[in-house]
């Protein structure tokens, strides 16, 4: 890696930047920039650049085919604070001289969560490629991850090479880790991604008897290993499978009040007659960014065809102004015009109370599919994001033959 790992400004000195009120254009701040961010003993690289129109400042981020644009942009002086859209956290930082920037990457809504960046100017590898690659990753691998409690879980690593360029992604049950990117260093790759609320690093060694051994770091705490092995016809369990309702129930009727605290139920007028997706997400979700993503072009396309969707919000904190707030600002960031309630705190068991016809909530997000007399037909649990190819492409047929069967009755 290109940067240093040594932090050279204190949280404090951040948060105690002067800015005062004159703006600069900051000629210094435009182009691309090689970012980082220090785990703790492990650097997650990922590529930004600068786009000044007037006095108007955007960041994008890029990941492999993505670019993520994050347009809430403040420049004043040699100080920069960034908005991380739909989520509630920043980067705050120093530019220093010409090709440095300085500082942290925070979450508002978790206690003590400052992370050090870093960015220096120019197009720069991504992870620094020691040796020629000695190994090819293209394909798909059967891979079991363990927790640093002892438990496991499956996924499938798909992943496509082009000289010492690696992209893909970990598909598990649940969902994905969105767009991958990195290098391949002898036998060994190097993944990693920064959505503007999470982050994902990992790396894999090819061992002597052509598995796959390696490393995750999820934010600057949760650390994970992993195996793979080669199998091209493996398969997940069906997502269709994991969540049902508990015997005695056919129907899932619920009542939370809405963004503007009016209490709103599946069984009103509007949704009578109609065929009703409920949505089980929370803003913070990287997955249930990306389902919305979908959801909210898809539903103004065919909602005249009789189709409503409710999306139930699980949020990061418990107060409803702050819920509201969230959930609005991803209505309007990602033009999802469908109904949103507030239900509760982002947290498995709590939902699963709030929930009682469900087995349990499994995963965030969660995709209930309900026919024209309010009877659950499909639980789709988790989501296959655009990062994962075929298995969206897949994903999005399945839903849009699901739909139609029910539309249809």
């Amino acid at each position: 890696m290109k940067l240093l790992s040594v932090f050279t400004l204190s949280v404090s000195a951040i948060f105690l930047i002067s800015c005062g009120n004159k703006k600069t254009e900051n000629p210094n701040l435009k182009g691309k920039w090689h970012a980082e961010l220090d785990l703790g003993g492990d650097l997650l690289p990922f590529e930004i650049g600068f786009i000044q129109n007037g006095e108007k400042w955007t960041m994008e981020a890029y990941h492999a085919e993505e670019i993520l644009t994050f347009d809430e942009v403040a420049v004043t002086g040699d100080s920069i604070k960034v908005t991380m859209g739909t989520f509630d956290a920043e980067i705050r930082a120093k530019i220093i001289g010409n090709n440095l920037i300085e500082g942290v990457f925070t979450k508002n809504y978790a206690k003590d969560y400052f992370v050090p960046f870093k960015a220096e100017k120019g197009e720069i590898t991504r992870f620094e490629v020691t040796e020629k690659p000695s190994t090819d990753f293209s394909g798909k691998w059967k891979t079991e991850f363990l927790e640093e409690d002892g438990d496991t879980y499956p996924a499938v690593g798909i992943f496509t090479q082009n000289g010492d360029n690696i992209t893909g992604t970990f598909l598990t049950k649940l969902g994905d880790y969105r767009y991958l990117e990195g290098n391949v260093s002898g036998n060994t790759f190097f993944l990693s991604t920064f959505d503007g609320n999470h982050l994902f690093l990992f790396s894999g060694e090819l061992q002597a008897n052509g598995s796959v051994k390696g490393r995750f770091r999820s934010g600057p705490k949760s650390k994970e290993t992993f195996t793979a092995n080669r199998d091209e016809d493996y398969e997940l369990p069906d997502a269709f499978s994991l969540n049902y309702l508990k015997e005695g129930y056919d129907t899932f009727s619920f009542t939370f009040p809405d963004v503007n605290g009016n209490p709103v139920s599946n069984q009103d007028e509007k949704f009578k007659d109609k065929v009703v997706l409920v949505q089980i997400f929370g803003t913070w979700c990287p997955n249930c960014v990306d389902e919305t993503k979908f959801l909210g072009p898809w539903y103004e396309k065919n909602k005249d065809r009789g189709i409503e969707i409710i999306g139930l919000a699980f949020e990061s904190k418990p107060e409803f102004d702050y819920a509201s707030t969230r959930v609005k600002k991803t209505i309007d960031r990602l033009n999802a015009n469908y109904t949103f309630l507030i239900a509760g705190v982002s947290d498995k068991e709590k939902a699963s109370e709030a929930l009682p016809a469900l087995n349990e909530v499994l995963a965030f997000p969660t995709l209930i599919y309900m026919d024209k007399k309010g009877k659950v037909r499909k639980i789709h649990t988790g989501f296959t994001g655009p990062g994962t190819g075929d298995y969206y492409d897949r994903w999005v047929a399945e839903h849009e033959a699901l739909v139609k069967e029910l539309v249809e009755e």
